[in-house]
């Protein structure tokens, strides 16, 4: 835990493969994230409760590899946020299609699409410990967003996973 002298804060690769204890190790030396999180039981989500530890789950690796789906609406349901990231890496996980993420959240962890939405945005940008400046739309903050192509609510961003719904990207205020 070298870089926790230097002011860094861990994030961690916990329980994908098995229940490793890799949350509770993360809790301990205050995490921004304990990542994959697919074997995760009630002792775990009890351990995050009151900590500053964003769970952390990447839906196109357990997707890819066939794997079971962590248990996101267990945890949203006893009180802890929840991000939703890519993990974008040949071999486990090669898309970083953010809007089948989005999809995912809704479909496989039986999320609502506010909190899928949330998941992807806000909370993502905490786990990545850039909340202050990135994640949301506000005053002071980056200008990073997209508009999309005229749909008929805001549910048809999950529902419509197979398309993409992106009409205009913008970064730093700029359109890409």
């Amino acid at each position: 835990m070298q870089g926790i002298k230097y002011g860094m804060r861990p994030k961690i690769h916990a329980n994908e493969l098995a229940n490793s204890g890799g949350i509770q190790v993360g809790v301990k030396y205050n995490s921004l994230s304990v990542d994959h999180l697919e074997h995760t039981g009630s002792e775990e989500i009890e351990c995050l409760l009151g900590s500053e530890t964003m769970p952390t789950f990447l839906p196109g690796a357990a997707f890819f590899l066939n794997m079971v789906y962590g248990p996101a609406r267990q945890m949203i349901d006893a009180g802890l946020p929840v991000a939703l990231a890519s993990d974008y890496i040949p071999g486990s996980s090669p898309s970083g299609n953010m809007q089948f993420i989005l999809s995912m959240g809704c479909v496989n962890y039986r999320m609502t699409c506010e909190e899928s939405i949330n998941a992807t945005t806000l909370n993502t940008a905490y786990a990545m410990g850039v909340s202050q400046t990135h994640g949301s739309i506000a005053k002071g903050k980056v200008a990073n967003f997209y508009i999309t192509k005229p749909i008929p609510t805001i549910e048809f961003m999950p529902y419509s996973f197979g398309s993409n719904k992106v009409e205009q990207v913008f970064l730093n205020g700029k359109k890409v």
